[in-house]
């Protein structure tokens, strides 16, 4: 049935040109200069909203502006991206780990009390079962979690309780546990397992950890939807492969009428925790459903559903199933009752499966494809088409009993979109107090409808204005791939820092003044400690030698914005870049002799080209006479040492003084026209901003 359906809805679309099974679109010439006044936000002026795309297989965050839709920043999180020095400076390689990609889907704001706090920024990682926390006062990665043990394919993730309690995850893949056991996939249904994980947030610095989880059977959990209001303390996930097939999922996990979503009472679960009813699994307090009532229930869903969705109100739950034609709604207090009352259809593994026709409000037709649903707030929901390529606006419950009974009278608009819409997102349509507006389609074909960029494609994401009773498409952009899902947040609801508080900045090894720089020896460990300022490094100059540990503190002493310093080393590999008033450190092992300059790779001011350096590393044994080491206050450290001979022959080491790190010079006068040539090879520095403690603006 679900086949005939699909293929019917296909062949009806392929008749015509995919938007002429809807009304014309509002982007006709007719619109254009309204379409342009709205999004046009003019030089000098801001955006209303941020819009934070996930990045897909890029690992990162993309970062835009609505209602201008241009790309502002990318927020690196899961691969090294040296367009910021990311993963080049040991706090962010420490975060990566062996790691040096992820695949990010989506992204969840922090909350207080159902509302966007504007503290930090949640995404997933499906590849390698991990989640980041991204700090919104820096909009930067401060903390990768992972992999998350008893876990494989972190897809169903992150969505966050309404006080930000937990990131609520599940696994796409089901593996044998815990995992590095070996079992035959032929025994799938017997041997793998799925996970429910909950993510424990420190309400005061963002931590995570790991708090507990939930054993589930080997079903693909697809996405999940936290509740607020009546459904406050639940969680839903949709799943695919209720067969629980192991191979040839496209025909072997789509034989059933309806697959399962999870009903989870993650307050029970957490209760439950406390009062020792988990098994330890990897370190990790594990409930199995089967001998803890009350936790995790099933609720039969059709077609292999993709989004899970709650409405603001916390009432209505949204299904999105991606092989029929409609929209399932459930409302939460008649499965709340359901559950008190116990009545169910049957049981999995021990697990109650509630029955649908108990808690089903209806289905509404919105088309063929339905993935993902989000809310305005004021009692309207929209929906993705996939293989219609269009957005349905539809009406929540209440209905009339003239709408029960013909249920395409509470499809209210239909809009095109080009093509195959996957996600959708809502401004704040996941809170209780969406801010409305805005609706972004992010569609995963673009074909062609931009300039042609060879045969890898960019993404297309159209922008919707859905403030009146029709939806009006008013622009659209293209991204690299691939957003999943996106979050917009108000730009009045987040603070973001533009330069770090020299007080804030509590790195042991930061420098503030050029007393404090230098370089020092330790046998074969050598340490640098720098300043960056324009338009110079301080010192300049760091020696070393092949076989010896190489650790360079680098601290950018400004204090004004957009003074961003780089340090870019030649034929290295090797690129940080600190922000105002921030520290990044760079630890190598130095594995070959030669002069390396050193430069700073973000433009600073006119001076910039000037501001560079070298790294001088000598053969072992062999340092440079003009080797420069700063003596420790009360305790100089010895030198390296160069093999010499005595009197009788034999070989003998003798120590190589350490010496103050000199004074620049004093400023080079200027140059009459006809000594440019004295001038040029004068090696005297000039004075630099940095011989006055205080930055200069």
């Amino acid at each position: 049935m679900k086949t005939k359906l699909l293929f019917a809805g296909t062949v009806a679309c392929a008749a015509f040109s995919l938007t002429s099974c809807f009304e014309s679109s509002s982007t006709n010439k007719g619109y254009r200069a309204a379409n342009a006044s709205a999004t046009y936000v003019a030089p000098g002026e801001k955006d209303e909203y941020y819009l934070f795309y996930s990045g897909g297989h890029s690992g990162q965050v993309f970062v835009a502006g609505i209602p201008s839709m241009r790309h502002i920043t990318t927020i690196p999180v899961f691969s090294p991206y040296s367009g910021t020095g990311y993963g080049y400076d040991e706090e962010s390689k420490k975060m990566l780990g062996q790691y040096t990609w992820g695949d990010v889907h989506h992204p969840a704001l922090s909350q207080t009390q159902s509302k966007y706090d504007g503290r930090w920024l949640f995404v997933n990682d499906n590849a390698n079962n991990r989640v980041a926390r991204i700090d919104l006062r820096d909009f930067k990665t401060h903390q990768i979690l992972g992999p998350i043990p008893n876990s494989m394919g972190n897809h169903g993730s992150s969505f966050v309780t309404e006080n930000t309690e937990y990131l609520l995850v599940a696994t796409r893949f089901s593996v044998p546990l815990p995992k590095g056991r070996v079992a035959d996939p032929n025994d799938y249904p017997k041997e793998f397992n799925g996970m429910v994980s909950a993510i424990k947030v420190d309400p005061q610095t963002g931590n995570m950890s790991v708090a507990w989880q939930i054993l589930t059977p080997p079903f693909d959990w697809d996405l999940a939807s936290t509740g607020k209001g009546p459904s406050s303390g639940w969680a839903f996930w949709t799943s695919y492969n209720s067969e629980m097939a192991h191979d040839v999922l496209e025909v072997n996990s789509t034989q059933m009428d309806r697959d399962y979503s999870a009903i989870v009472n993650w307050r029970a679960a957490e209760q439950a925790v406390a009062q020792g009813k988990a098994q330890e699994m990897a370190g990790v307090p594990v409930l199995d459903p089967a001998k803890v009532p009350g936790i995790l229930y099933f609720l039969p869903i059709g077609k292999s559903p993709h989004g899970v969705d709650t409405d603001p109100t916390g009432k209505w739950l949204a299904y999105g199933g991606k092989l029929q034609p409609s929209v399932t709604v459930v409302n939460f207090e008649k499965l709340k009752a359901a559950i008190d009352n116990k009545t169910f259809s049957g049981e999995v593994r021990g697990i109650p499966v509630v029955k649908y026709e108990a808690v089903v409000e209806g289905e509404v037709p919105v088309g063929l494809g339905p993935l993902h649903t989000q809310f305005d707030g004021v009692g309207n929901a929209y929906t993705s088409l996939f293989i219609d390529s269009n957005i349905t606006k539809w009406k929540l419950p209440p209905w009339s009993d003239d709408e029960r009974k013909d249920m395409t009278k509470t499809v209210l608009d239909k809009v095109p979109t080009h093509y195959s819409t996957g996600h959708l997102v809502v401004a704040g349509s996941d809170t209780a107090h969406p801010y409305g507006k805005w609706l972004v389609a992010m569609n995963k074909l673009s074909a062609g409808r931009h300039i042609n960029v060879g045969p890898s494609q960019p993404e297309s994401s159209q922008l919707i204005d859905i403030t009146g009773a029709k939806m009006k498409m008013v622009y659209e952009t293209y991204t690299e791939a691939e957003p999943h899902f996106a979050q917009i947040l108000k730009v009045s609801d987040v603070q973001p820092i533009e330069a770090y508080p020299k007080q804030e900045n509590h790195d042991p090894n930061a420098v503030w003044d050029k007393a404090q720089t230098g370089v020092t020896r330790n046998g074969n460990k050598v340490e640098a400690k720098v300043i960056a300022i324009r338009s110079r490094f301080i010192p300049d100059r760091i020696d070393a030698q092949v076989g010896d540990d190489l650790t360079i503190h680098v601290t950018n002493v400004e204090q004004t914005r957009d003074m961003i310093h780089g340090f870019g080393v030649v034929e290295n590999n090797i690129n940080m870049v600190m922000d105002p008033g921030e520290t990044k450190t760079l630890h190598m092992k130095v594995t070959k002799p030669g002069v390396f300059p050193f430069y700073c790779t973000n433009f600073c001011s006119a001076l910039h080209q000037e501001m560079q350096g070298y790294l001088v590393f000598a053969n072992t044994g062999q340092p440079m006479p003009g080797a420069v080491y700063t003596n420790t206050p009360g305790a100089p450290q010895p030198g390296p040492t160069i093999p010499s001979v005595d009197t009788k022959g034999t070989a003998t080491e003798s120590p190589v003084p350490a010496t103050e790190n000199p004074e620049a010079g004093p400023p080079i006068p200027p140059a009459s026209p006809n000594a440019a040539s004295s001038a040029s090879s004068n090696a005297s520095a000039p004075a630099s901003p940095a011989e006055s403690a205080s930055p200069q603006p």
